[in-house]
């Protein structure tokens, strides 16, 4: 048990693998029960891509359990490899991904266009990483534009749920209710302010989304929205066979190239998505560790890059999935960090708390009771996961901002964005920023429309006053 003598200020011990760093459970780091137990539970969240897989590409439960399987595995590979986050998915694109998948016809040419979809993203994050150029590429997109592409994918989440036979049809009171609470639980300033004075509220603000998917069980057949659940006991049966023949490369082939360049406009919006959970996890973990002195914490996003570039690469030829593999599933890893806070006797080390989760996510998985349980509300669950997402998506896409001018910019790109996609956006990005800034097409302008804008031009005055002088 090597993390036992782990040294104040030092990192977790680790086998070096070149850019990797190999931790293995119980032998570099503490294995955390409570963080399991936890993940046990919230692999509902996981299930929940099951509805989208089906509506898509219209696979059987047995196929679309037997992606969603797979993708629990790689994610182990994040905190395995050095890097310590929650993986989950690439949220706030997965409207994007949909657009674009269902211009093609349902059938091998869709499937073609998700797999070469994934593979372009996974090869272009691989690039990114090992080159280190992921941040200076989104330095160059202007900021009316990054503000524009992260709104319209908030726009086009809440756009899924609401639209003409969207899941807010087929569940209005359950979604109103589950919307409503965990609203109320994650963004009220109401419950901030009372949850620290009763640690039943604590746990609950901890759970994160669970107790709100818990309760959706038992809403939706009260209002005759979703049946009962029928518990089965055993383990789950995943359809690698039917998925392997039917929905990848080993059965269909190779994709034709046409089909990579035309994914190209959308896997640069989605990337612009992706990097903003990238610098997430860093600040998160910052934030980490300046409170634990003890425990020196070493995250590199190019790493991050090549773990989850990997991921979407193999993904795609092995089951390729529309939630993509994303870096950051932010609520959950928001929840870990806060325990991890509470000192070394609480969790001994953040890879402990991060690996643990993800083992228990797939270990639930693996039993057919919970898969069972879930279910008959995996899509209200999804619509869940969407309207959050939007609601984070809009309010961060509104700061990328730095201008009124910006803003205005950008609410054009994002309506498009949902409409009429990624191809469409971009090119309306492009001609409107030409068009309002011309020469400032790359840096734009800042008006100190928001408060962040003035607090870094007040900080910055006095050290270029001090310079002059």
């Amino acid at each position: 048990m090597l993390w036992k003598n782990r040294q104040y200020g030092e990192e977790s011990p680790f086998i070096p693998l070149g850019p990797f760093k190999l931790r293995l459970p119980f032998v570099h780091y503490k294995f955390e029960w409570p963080d399991y137990v936890q993940g046990l539970l919230m692999c509902a969240v996981d299930l929940a891509a099951i509805p989208l897989l089906i509506e898509l590409l219209g696979m059987p439960f047995e196929v679309a359990l037997a992606v969603v399987m797979l993708n629990g595995l790689f994610y182990l590979t994040h905190h395995l490899l050095g890097d310590p986050v929650i993986p989950g998915w690439i949220t706030p694109a997965i409207p994007l991904i949909m657009a674009y998948v269902s211009t093609f016809p349902e059938g091998q040419e869709r499937v073609y266009a998700l797999i070469s979809f994934q593979l372009m993203l996974g090869i272009l994050s691989l690039f990114l990483g090992i080159t280190g150029l992921a941040s200076k590429v989104v330095n160059l997109i202007p900021p009316a534009m990054k503000s524009g592409i992260i709104l319209g994918a908030g726009f086009a989440a809440v756009i899924s749920v609401f639209q003409v036979g969207g899941r807010f049809e087929s569940f209005p009171w359950t979604i109103t209710i589950a919307v409503g609470i965990s609203f109320y639980l994650l963004f009220s300033k109401h419950f901030n302010s009372i949850k620290n004075r009763n640690k039943y509220l604590q746990l609950l603000a901890k759970l994160g989304i669970f107790p709100i998917i818990v309760i959706t069980v038992f809403i939706a057949p009260i209002f005759k929205e979703a049946p009962w659940p029928t518990i089965e006991w055993g383990f789950s049966k995943p359809d690698f066979a039917a998925l392997w023949s039917e929905y990848t490369v080993f059965g269909l082939g190779f994709p034709p190239l046409e089909m990579f360049i035309t994914a190209l406009p959308t896997v640069l919006a989605t990337y612009i998505v992706l990097f903003g959970d990238v610098l997430q996890s860093k600040a998160l973990i910052d934030e980490a560790d300046e409170i634990r002195q003890d425990e020196k914490i070493d995250y590199n996003p190019n790493r991050a890059h090549l773990v989850f570039g990997g991921r979407n690469s193999i993904m795609s030829i092995l089951g390729p999935d529309v939630t993509m593999c994303g870096p950051l599933w932010a609520a959950m890893q928001v929840v870990v960090i806060e325990r991890y806070k509470e000192g070394k006797k609480v969790m001994n080390s953040l890879f402990g708390g991060s690996g643990s989760f993800r083992w228990g996510t797939n270990t639930g998985l693996l039993l057919l009771p919970i898969v069972s349980l879930l279910e008959p509300i995996l899509g209200i669950a999804l619509a869940l996961t969407l309207l959050i997402q939007g609601y984070v998506s809009v309010r961060v896409g509104v700061l990328e901002a730095k201008s009124q001018r910006d803003l205005g910019i950008a609410g054009i790109i994002g309506a498009i964005l949902a409409t009429k996609g990624a191809t469409w956006a971009f090119a309306a990005g492009i001609i409107l920023c030409l068009l309002i800034y011309g020469k400032q097409f790359f840096k734009g302008e800042n008006d100190e429309t928001f408060t962040k804008d003035m607090k870094k031009r007040t900080n910055e005055l006095p050290r270029s006053v001090k310079v002059g002088s």
